[in-house]
């Protein structure tokens, strides 16, 4: 895990002080070492700040360089390095380091832009090709690692952060139509464009792209990855899905422990962190795992979700740490967390989990295992039912009476816990005196929600504020449910394996049925990392809505 950046200039020279610049300003993603490159033409300058996680010793540190033709600046993990390297070493390969990088190098030497296809992991980055004087950049599946680039006076400029553009002078000019699309909807990203950022003339590389420059300015971008939602499979029965589900997490997780430095795990309480801990449990003493959870608390808080904690760590014996941030506390950090973040943020819960980073380097561990994106893999939340029943209406009608009243009596859709009352007001609206149901041919289908949540829904949002929020303590955050066999096995299940009887993520549930506690593992309410944002709002003496207060530093 690393920050990089780059110069692309098209008509002049570079300078080793601008590249300097664009990653001292990025120094926390990289405490590590440092690394600057500059082409033999002056035209093309890389720089890179590392956190060593994977071959600790500076023969692995970037800019690195290969067949007297390739130079990459990387960012992120390849997991399953070890077996692409083995089968690059019987093709005649050779390698002079233990890290992940080289092996990316190889792999694109001997495939180019189809590498990507063959890689599990986490990753943006950019590879200089002398030969074909051809600047290539990609970034992974889901978007766990940023890409940022902005063309400016004939260079182009990329980067981990937009800050390193600002550190040099580039133009900070607001865009004000995604400003105003945040007050609007209180969303900051445009699922509709979802290159676009909170400033003018600097964009995103979408997740599952890539994008080749040439030499005179001219560029492309283009898709490699997406998911098919459309492909389902009803071949497989309950039992053998839960064996494949099984099977693909503990593959994904054993090759999230790959890591030359301490492993640990956040801990909600919820039943995706709780999975990751219980699981992780059958791996201590195996793996370079440090048995360490940390979580964040909040005190007096109806939401504290300590009980379920404690039943998780009484079930492994994993070392319990804790936070409890406080209202004056966020306002104290409040201008580094939006240094950070450098873009609007939801909601205060983003602070909790800056803590829970914190909290991780206190207490000397380095990576930490996450929950983030089983919620729009198997169907965590308590709306994803509407759409699973409405499909269920016009598919099947008959069937379907008789399935939503069932699910009606399972589901306890009007308590305060849900969070989501109106969402019982639209199933009980299909009721009327005389017992029919009315459908709504306009409503997606499940798979449809998912992949849009997935894709460019609110996950986009919370990858980027977990890739901010550990990088700026120089964390390195990994996440299981991301494997993207994983997610497309779960994508290919029929809707009833992830919805039943009340239960969302029902395969889960049923799979890690015997490691987690009981009360955890049947539990319905979600909470996840909700801190007290109102009674915070007022301890810090702030006036007004979070998102008036949020909006007064991005807007001044």
């Amino acid at each position: 895990m690393c920050g990089i950046a780059g110069i692309f200039s098209f008509d002049r020279t570079v300078d080793f002080s601008t590249i300097k610049a664009m990653t001292d300003i990025i120094s926390h993603r990289g405490p590590d070492g440092e690394g600057h490159w500059i082409s033999e033409d002056q035209h093309l300058a890389f720089g890179h700040r590392r956190l060593s996680i994977i071959d600790l010793s500076a023969h692995a540190n970037q800019p690195m360089h290969a067949m007297d033709r390739y130079s990459i600046v990387f960012n992120g993990e390849i997991y399953n390095y070890i077996e692409l390297k083995d089968k690059l070493l019987d093709a005649g390969y050779q390698f002079h380091t233990q890290s992940d990088t080289e092996v990316l190098l190889a792999l694109y030497d001997q495939k180019k832009e189809k590498c990507l296809d063959d890689l599990d992991g986490m990753f943006s980055f950019a590879i200089w090709d002398s030969v074909e004087e051809e600047l290539f950049c990609a970034r992974d599946r889901f978007g766990e690692k940023p890409f940022h680039y902005c063309f400016h006076e004939n260079v182009l400029y990329f980067g981990s952060e937009m800050k390193s553009f600002w550190e040099i002078g580039i133009p900070k000019k607001r865009n004000e139509a995604m400003f105003d699309y945040f007050k609007r909807v209180n969303l900051a990203h445009d699922p509709e464009k979802l290159e676009q950022t909170f400033y003018e003339n600097t964009f995103r590389l979408v997740h599952g792209h890539w994008m080749k420059v040439k030499k005179d300015g001219t560029y492309i971008i283009q898709k490699w990855y997406d998911l098919d939602w459309k492909k389902q499979d009803s071949t497989l029965s309950f039992e053998e899905a839960c064996e494949e589900f099984d099977r693909l997490f503990q593959l994904s997780l054993t090759r999230r422990f790959r890591s030359d430095v301490p492993v640990g795990t956040s801990l909600s309480g919820g039943l995706d962190s709780s999975s990751i801990v219980c699981n992780m449990a059958k791996y201590v003493g195996d793996k370079n795992i440090t048995p360490k959870t940390f979580s964040a608390r909040f005190k007096n808080f109806k939401k504290d979700e300590g009980p379920y904690i404690d039943m998780v760590i009484e079930k492994t014996g994993f070392i319990p740490f804790s936070t409890w941030p406080t209202g004056q506390e966020m306002a104290t950090d409040f201008e580094k967390l939006c240094f950070h973040q450098e873009e609007p943020f939801g909601s205060s819960s983003i602070y909790a989990q800056y803590r829970v980073q914190q909290l991780a380097k206190e207490n000397n561990v380095t990576v930490l295992i996450d929950g983030q994106g089983a919620d729009e893999v198997l169907a965590g939340y308590i709306p994803y039912y509407y759409d699973y029943l409405q499909s269920l209406f016009i598919t099947k009608p008959f069937f379907s009476r008789f399935r939503i009243r069932e699910q009606h009596r399972f589901i306890d859709f009007h308590t305060p816990h849900t969070g989501i009352k109106s969402f019982g007001l639209k199933l009980t609206n299909y009721y009327e005196l005389r017992g029919k149901l009315l459908p709504n041919r306009n409503a997606k289908r499940l798979n449809a929600h998912l992949y849009n949540n997935l894709m460019c829904g609110a996950l986009q949002e919370l990858l980027r504020y977990a890739d901010r929020n550990s990088m700026a303590h120089s964390r390195e955050v990994r996440l299981p449910f991301l494997f993207h066999e994983l997610v497309e096995f779960c994508f290919s299940l029929p809707d009833e394996y992830k919805l039943k009887l009340g239960w969302t993520k029902y395969i889960m549930r049923v799979a890690f049925n015997d490691i987690l506690p009981k009360e955890v593992c049947w539990r319905k309410e979600k909470v996840g990392f909700e801190p007290p944002q109102n009674q915070w709002m007022k301890e810090a003496n702030l006036e007004g809505t979070w998102s008036s207060y949020l909006l007064k530093h991005f807007e001044s």
